[in-house]
């Protein structure tokens, strides 16, 4: 799957919306990936980490051990993932702001982890998943994720491994450009913290 292809799975589904948004970061865009509209089509989430799983095979050298994502929103993708992949999968949840494997999860230390992410726009959320996992003990193989809105600009510590790349302009709420300057703005995301 070519990173247009990807995309148009956004697009059939709806999820590539244009208007004006507030996006986790509290930057303004007015282009938002809603990829929890894409994960309602099984089809099509598998279709996606599918080829993610396959991307990742065919990049690393090491062996993969685990997938893990950081939770909420990237749990399907990573789940879906692990599967393809045919490894455990785990996910790590924030303990006082702070990414954690809770629920009995552990990594052997050492042990090779495919890190997947659904959006990655600043890259806070992937950096602090991937300190996590290194603080487990595991051995941070890449970063995996459907669409890369920095266009690779992006730097997570780690390789980043897209299935798209989509460069989407964003601005601080006092430099807006004038095309979204009369549209109210909605916040679509979830997390409401600054990036």
């Amino acid at each position: 799957m070519n990173s247009s292809e990807a995309l148009r799975e956004f697009e059939e589904a709806g999820a590539l919306q244009k208007g004006h948004f507030v996006l986790s970061s509290g930057l303004h865009s007015d282009t938002y990936l809603n990829k929890s509209i894409v994960s309602k089509f099984p089809d099509r989430t598998e279709r996606l980490c599918k080829a993610l799983a396959a991307k990742a095979c065919d990049a690393i050298s090491g062996t993969i051990d685990y997938v893990i994502s950081p939770a909420m929103g990237a749990i399907i993708y990573g789940y879906e993932t692990a599967r393809h992949l045919d490894v455990p999968f785990m996910f790590l949840e924030r303990v006082d702001g702070e990414f954690q494997l809770r629920r009995g999860f552990s990594i052997e230390p050492g042990a090779g982890v495919l890190v997947v992410e659904d959006i990655v726009s600043t890259g806070l959320s992937a950096r602090e998943a991937i300190d996590a996992v290194r603080k487990a003990g595991g051995e941070v193989l890449a970063l995996a994720c459907l669409v890369d809105r920095s266009a690779g600009a992006v730097d997570v510590g780690a390789p980043v491994l897209p299935l798209a790349e989509l460069k989407v302009d964003a601005w601080p709420a006092d430099e807006l450009p004038d095309h979204l300057k009369n549209i109210p703005a909605v916040k679509p995301g979830s997390r409401g913290v600054s990036q």
